[in-house]
């Protein structure tokens, strides 16, 4: 029998955040036999404030149950093209947020690019010994509304505060939103004329300010999707569909698709289905993206 526990709350996002955060879950999960979670590449930032000791994570399955494993009260993640090995212990409880990269400067007070090549870093070399504090105060918090508050406020203050490293260059921002809006289909040509610029020159700003270039942005957003479609499907207790999900998300075929979920989760997608599925029925993975 399935003792486990698993409570994941989505946090009320406020008008003024404008898209900045993109979902912020509070989780709190008991009774779990110890294993290993894989936490997915996507088209955001990661910030994670753990309620209950440190996350430990690494590259590969060996990093993240040796010596050389990562841990650290507060995670923030960059963009990344390949699964993060997550220690899942016993019980576990925290706030995940998704951050808008083009908001790196004004919440995390950086461009998203200079959190690439690192998987993982210690949230306050980012945020300063401020977010320790709010850390605490968000372990005694009582309950998840007061939690949430908590974090929101802090959020507002970092955007009030904002401004030091002066705004995403508008050609970037435009990119990315006409990515967002093709959901990662399109062409770099067609991305390029939209913003006239050259093919190049948009893919060194863009990659300057994000840390991946458009077409690995591309690739991310129709992961994100299809990766939305397929769990919404386990939710409605249904098959997924593999063929349809990768012509409704812009696949050239089925296999591209299944060669985006090999490099992105390591595994492929009925294999990452039948291991997330518990997850998944429990709300585990609600992004703000569909």
């Amino acid at each position: 029998m399935d003792t486990a526990l698993r409570e994941f709350v989505r946090a009320p996002l406020p008008p003024e955040q404008g898209g900045k955060v993109v979902s912020a879950v509070g989780y709190r999960t008991s009774g779990e036999r110890p294993g290993l979670h894989r936490g997915l590449p996507s088209p955001y930032l990661t910030l994670i404030f753990s309620l209950d000791g440190p996350v430990v994570s690494g590259r590969t399955a060996e990093q993240a149950t040796g010596p050389d494993a990562v841990r650290t009260d507060i995670v923030v993640g960059g963009l990344h093209q390949s699964p993060a090995y997550v220690v899942q212990p016993e019980h576990q409880a925290g706030i995940q947020l998704a951050v808008h990269p083009l908001a790196a400067r004004s919440l995390l007070g950086l461009p998203a690019a200079e959190l690439t090549g690192v998987l993982v870093t210690d949230g306050t070399d980012v945020l300063g010994r401020i977010a320790a504090d709010v850390r605490e105060r968000l372990c005694a918090a009582d309950g998840w509304d007061e939690r949430f508050a908590c974090l929101n406020a802090y959020l507002a203050g970092r955007a009030a505060d904002a401004g030091r490293l002066g705004p995403v260059r508008p050609e970037v921002a435009e990119a990315w939103a006409w990515l967002a809006r093709h959901r990662g289909a399109g062409t770099l040509r067609g991305l390029a004329a939209h913003v006239a610029l050259s093919e190049r020159r948009l893919s060194a700003l863009f990659r300057a300010e994000t840390g991946v270039t458009p077409k690995q942005a591309a690739r991310l957003m129709r992961f994100q999707h299809a990766k939305a479609r397929m769990v919404r499907a386990v939710v409605a207790g249904a098959p997924a569909d593999l063929a349809r999900v990768a012509a409704d998300c812009g696949y050239y075929d089925h296999s591209h698709l299944v060669r985006d979920f090999r490099q992105y989760t390591g595994a492929s997608p009925s294999a990452w289905l039948a291991e997330e599925c518990r997850n998944i029925q429990a709300g585990g993975h609600r992004d703000g993206q569909d």
